[in-house]
């Protein structure tokens, strides 16, 4: 049980002004401070702070309180918890701890690695052996001299009990070095825990070291052992919690709105010592939820991941995908050119060109999507059904969210599949093993990712139809193409997924493209007048499309069975599409009014196929009144009006037979 003499200790060792500074922008008018309030938006300032009286309060929203009342608001944490969090803060010892025997204290823990960190730093910086001078050689290499080992607190761990003698001459017990995971004991001898490794010191978000990170400076020599290794989770330190230089990063963070989010301590230090210092890194794991909790509650509303371009980082970027619809921050992706780290690039190029693909940051979904999406030729719609099945467990975290429809309707445009279907199967798929069951945030908006913000999606100073107008239901000229159809040639079994997953236009059209190429068999000389037209077709799918090519670029006076040759020549597979036109046998209509009737049919299918293409762009415009967008709906409307052409005169040839 807390006292009431440890909550007034708190009180007054807490500055209420440099707590909420923390998170909020202040400036001083007379004796108070003013800013804008961090529990709801607005943009002039109407949430002041009085640190006479140890006060809060808001016009706008109307709360207040005092310093634990902002605490409870800021961590969302009940009153005891929020005076343990300030007790913390501000080293104190409350009296329910003294009476818990459960282990050292947390003010001795801290003491301890507060000890170890001058250690390791004097063994770098003032080391003779050949040790601390490798070290010393290994950080001058990345371009950290001795002003930037100095500012970080860098070290080197000798190892061999060095850190250990040293610990017990400055009073620190065998209990407390292994609580700080500082030493491992063996037959009842201690060890140090860091041996030969250049080392990184962490600390909590008021300066404290809570742990460390060491990266082995000769990997051969220690062969089998980890490259790097980090501080085990201890009563002082969470790696799932903790980020790397949040410290230092944070009133940076606070000031611009942005994290970066990197993979490594050096390219967070490289970062820094370029001028971007709101760079932080996850502590040997995976970029977590309670990472993207910290991040928020510093008002953090863009957080760039700089993941690496190799298969690590877009696994790193693929896990992250689960906590779009937990924040309302902005999740998003930059990967440097040439798959350089931001150490190599800062070494290579101004700052300026690191600003300006900080600012190019894609949404993180958007990336793996297109990542994932570049091993499949989505020309062919047996590919972009597997590509389905792949990317809809990549969404399975998403299945529970209110954001799934807006993922699950720009997947299915941007791989011509049915939404509802890509929806069903997105649920159905079970979640990856190493996904975190967390419960979902209520988020009122979608700040990233396919998903935008609604009102991101219209142009509102522009006369014209919204993406959402481009939508069509024609009654189909014909029936489906069967499931088999969807199948790669040569391949002995289906599709991973029901080619129903296809949207009814991606299967009409593939139906159409297989009648036109079939009559274009049996009629060569009445399907050349359409040569150019047939020419300008978005293909739904890339074979179709190359048989056409080969059986036009034929002579004038090639015969049906050297078309078909033709056709064969570029795809083995012809021969079966090409015979299994059902049109060409039709009655009660020339072969001239079968050709026309096709082009038309397949016309309309692959202008619909690019308004679905203008959507998808139009979902993901960074700027709705930009001249680019303007020209989309442009395009979009005159295309829509084809469609409408193409429509009525179906109509009316279906009418007239």
């Amino acid at each position: 049980m807390i006292t009431d003499e440890d909550k007034e200790r708190v009180r007054q060792a807490t500055d209420i002004v440099a707590l909420v500074g923390e998170t909020v922008v202040l400036k001083q008018r007379g004796q108070e401070f003013w800013g804008c309030c961090p529990f709801h938006h607005e943009k002039s300032p109407s949430f002041k702070v009085n640190p006479q009286t140890g006060l809060w309060h808001c016009f706008g929203c109307g709360q207040g309180g005092d310093v634990f009342s902002y605490v409870q608001k800021r961590e969302n944490l009940e009153f005891p918890d929020a005076i343990r969090y300030l007790a913390d803060r501000a080293g104190i010892e409350l009296t329910e701890e003294r009476n818990v025997q459960h282990g050292p204290k947390r003010s001795r823990l801290l003491a301890c690695l507060a000890e170890a960190e001058r250690f390791y730093h004097m063994m770098l910086m003032r080391g003779k052996a050949e040790g601390p001078a490798a070290a010393r050689s290994y950080f001058a290499g990345r371009g950290f001299g001795s002003a930037v080992c100095r500012a970080w607190d860098l070290g080197y761990a000798p190892g061999y009990g060095t850190l250990v003698d040293d610990l017990r001459k400055a009073g620190f017990t065998k209990a407390e070095m292994l609580a700080c995971d500082l030493a491992r004991e063996r037959s009842g001898r201690l060890s140090d825990r860091f041996f030969d490794r250049v080392m990184f010191p962490i600390h909590d978000e008021q300066g404290r070291t809570i742990a460390f990170g060491g990266r082995i400076l000769a990997p051969k020599k220690h062969d089998g052992i980890a490259k790097y290794i980090n501080t085990g989770d201890t009563p002082v330190f969470n790696k799932r919690k903790h980020l790397f230089a949040l410290d230092k990063a944070k009133d940076t963070m606070v000031a611009t709105g942005t994290a970066i989010v990197c993979e490594g301590y050096t390219d967070v230090i490289a970062l820094h010592e370029g001028g971007f210092t709101n760079a932080v890194a996850a502590l040997g794991t995976a970029f977590s939820l309670d990472h993207v909790k910290t991040l928020e509650r510093l008002r953090v509303k863009r957080i760039v991941c700089m993941f690496d371009g190799d298969a690590a980082g877009q696994r790193a970027a693929e896990r992250a995908i689960q906590y779009v619809d937990k924040t309302t921050s902005d999740l998003l992706c930059v990967v440097l050119p040439d798959n350089q780290d931001p150490m190599e690039f800062l070494a290579s190029h101004p700052k300026e060109e690191m600003q300006k693909q900080l600012d190019q940051a894609e949404p993180l979904i958007d990336f793996v999507f297109r990542k994932r999406l570049e091993g499949y030729d989505l020309s062919i719609p047996g590919v972009r059904v597997k590509a389905l099945d792949d990317l809809a467990g990549l969404l399975a975290p998403l299945k529970s969210s209110p954001l799934l429809d807006s993922y699950a309707t720009q997947l299915a445009d941007a791989l011509g599949m049915d939404k509802d279907e890509t929806k069903r199967l997105i649920r159905q798929k079970p979640l990856p093993k190493d996904q975190e069951a967390e419960p979902r945030r209520s988020r009122p908006q979608a700040g990233s990712g396919l998903a935008k913000k609604p009102q991101q999606t219209t142009v509102p100073t522009y006369d014209g139809p919204s993406y959402d107008d481009f939508d069509y239901q024609e009654e189909e000229p014909y029936p489906d193409v069967p499931p088999e159809a969807y199948e790669d040639a040569g391949e002995p079994s289906g599709p991973a997924v029901p080619s129903a997953a296809l949207s009814a236009d991606e299967r009409r059209q593939i139906d159409a493209e297989r009648e036109l190429l079939a009559l274009m068999a049996d009629y060569p000389k009445e399907a050349r007048p359409y040569a150019q037209r047939i020419a300008t077709f978005a293909w739904a799918d890339s074979r179709h499309e190359a048989m056409a090519w080969a059986m036009l670029a034929t002579p004038e006076e090639a015969t049906p069975a050297e078309v078909v040759a033709a056709a064969t020549s570029v795809y083995p597979g012809a021969a079966q599409i090409l015979g299994g036109g059902s049109i060409a046998s039709t009655e009660g209509m020339s072969a001239a009014q079968k050709m026309s009737f096709l082009v038309d049919t397949a016309e309309l299918y692959s202008t619909k196929r690019k308004v679905r293409e203008i959507r998808t762009k139009l979902r993901n415009v960074p700027d709705p009144l930009a001249d680019s967008t303007k020209e989309l709906f442009i395009q979009a409307t005159e295309l829509q009006k084809r469609v409408h052409e193409l429509s009525a005169r179906l109509s009316a040839s279906a009418e007239a037979n």
